[in-house]
This record gives C-alpha cells, structure tokens and sequence, in this order.
C-alpha cells in the first residue's frame, strides 16, 4: 500500500494487488471518493476488505475503470452491490456491450476468463476532465494494450495513471495485435503521449508507483522494437501469459484439465494454432508448459501442473 508518505499526493492511496487482479487506486478528498480499477472477480472479496479499510467508514462514490479487461473491472458488481449509490465511468468503446452484456464481444468467454455482469453510469471520454477527491484529473486514450483503455493525469502532483499502457518494465499484451489489427503504432503513440505529459509519478495498473518514467519509456520501447522486428515473440509472450492467468486462477491444474479448457477456449486455441499448425493441439500445450516451467512460471509434477 502507498499513499502520501511515499511522494504521492494526499488522498491518493495505492492498493498494490498481486495477479490476477489489476492495481486498485483509491483517491479520497473532502468532495467525494473514487476507486480506480477493481481487480478480478475471484479476488472481490478481498478487494471490498481492503477498500473498507481503506476508507474507513466512508461510502465509495465513484468507480472507474480504466478499460474492460477482467483483471480490472471484475470486481465491479461486488462494489455495485456493497455501495448501491455508486456511480461507474467506463471508457466508451464498448459501452454499448456492457449495457447488452455481451461477454463475447467483451473478451470473457473467448478468453476463458470470468466477468460478472455490471453496469455504468457515464463514458469517460479522452480529453475530458473529471473530478476525483479534491483533484481535477485529465482524461486521455491510451491505445495499444486494448484499443478503448484510457489513462488519467493529475496535473498539480502530476501524477499519472497508466493502467496497462506503460509499467515499470514494459507494457501489457497487445491484443489488438493477435486480432491481425496492427496496433504497435498506436502503443508507439501512447508512450509519446505520456513522455509528453511528463509525470512526477506513474501508477501502473500492475506493480507498485514508480518516478523514474524515463528509464521505464526506454525498457517500454526497447520491448516494443523487438515486438514489432519479431511478431512471433509477442504471438508466444501472449498465448504463455494466458495460460499463466489461468494457472494463477486454478493454482494447480492436471495436463487433462488444461487440454479441456484450451479446448473450450477459442482465442487460446487460435494462437496455439498459429505457433503449432502441424501438432495436435495437447503436444503444443505440453511445449508451452515447458516453457513456463523452464522459465520458473510453473512447477509440473506428474500429470499436474502448479502455479509457481
């Protein structure tokens, strides 16, 4: 947890999750309260703990997330349902499949992941301003990670919620990449428009805070260089970083329980399928599981597989 004692500015506090779920940033101000981002449904409960004690007896406001992947929105109905007054902002692409709720067109089912329904009040439109706590924050689109995510700046602290767009070591999966819609130029453009905001402090949707923005720029593009030079290593980075989300959720799973999921899993069949057109699709897992127990990802004994 970091808040005001550690550079930040008052109010703001900084609920540093381990995944599956997303980074949560509670602000708080005389006006009002807000959380940004809510984790993944498994780990709800532990998130209303940690907000009621980080609010400490006062209602959640505001809640807002940063795009709809379900690592951060998948605690939105547990909130909705604890706060009944709270007002939701979503980025706006998809906001007409939360209002359906479309968990296909939302990436849940495709992806083999969990997302209970929510809803929204408002969008949060890139170059808008809204206010959180006490503080004005600014509103900007941050294509690349997802084609809809947006980012949030303070401008006084000059603080910067980067969600998934810039971490201290690199930058979320490029999905839009593995839907054959090129989207490197746009994670390109993303990190200019950070470096151009010039933040004190970044607050990234995984890890903790960190100030040293322009070492984390340089790691961020180095990576993104070697993405787009060789768009394989982003193919296999994606399709071993879905398998680890779901390691993470089961903890331990046995070879046959993996196969049945991938195999009711059409996004992750389909990059399998890419990578490995001539195997069957259970020697191709069993490659990729070596790879992410070679990498220290996952431990395999016998038939079982654990989360490491």
């Amino acid at each position: 947890m970091s808040d005001a004692t550690t550079g930040l500015p008052p109010g703001l506090t900084v609920l540093e999750r381990g995944w599956l779920s997303s980074n949560n940033i509670v602000i708080q101000g005389a006006a009002g309260t807000a959380l940004i981002d809510s984790g993944y449904c498994t780990h709800a409960p532990q998130t209303l703990a940690l907000l009621a004690a980080s609010l400490q007896g006062r209602a959640l406001d505001v809640l807002i997330n940063t795009h709809l992947h379900s690592d951060h929105c998948g605690g939105n109905a547990a909130l909705q349902a604890a706060y009944p007054q709270l007002r939701t902002l979503i980025p706006p692409g998809q906001a007409e499949f939360v209002r359906d709720w479309n968990p296909h067109a939302l990436s849940y089912t495709p992806t083999g992941q969990s997302c209970p329904r929510f809803g929204f009040d408002a969008v949060l439109v890139p170059g808008s301003e809204l206010s959180l706590g006490d503080a004005v924050w600014q509103v900007h689109a941050a294509p690349g990670h997802d084609t809809h995510s947006v980012i949030l700046f303070e401008p006084v602290s000059r603080t910067l919620v980067s969600a998934d767009a810039l971490w201290q070591r690199g930058f979320g999966v490029v999905f839009p990449e593995l839907d054959g819609d090129g989207a490197f130029d746009e994670v390109a453009a993303t990190l200019d428009v950070i470096e151009a905001l010039a933040p004190r402090w970044v607050v990234p949707g995984h890890g903790a805070p960190f100030t040293d923005v322009a070492q984390a720029l340089g790691v961020a593009r180095q990576r993104l260089a070697r993405f787009v030079a060789h768009p394989q290593q982003h193919l296999r980075y994606a399709t071993k970083v879905l398998l680890k989300f779901k390691l993470l959720e089961a903890q331990s799973l046995e070879q046959s329980e993996l196969l049945a999921w991938a195999q009711a899993t059409p996004y992750l069949a389909r990059l399998v399928h890419q990578q490995f057109a001539e195997l069957p699709l259970a020697q191709a897992l069993a490659l990729l599981v070596d790879e992410l127990v070679a990498s220290g990802a996952a431990r395999q004994q016998g038939p079982h597989l654990f989360n490491t």
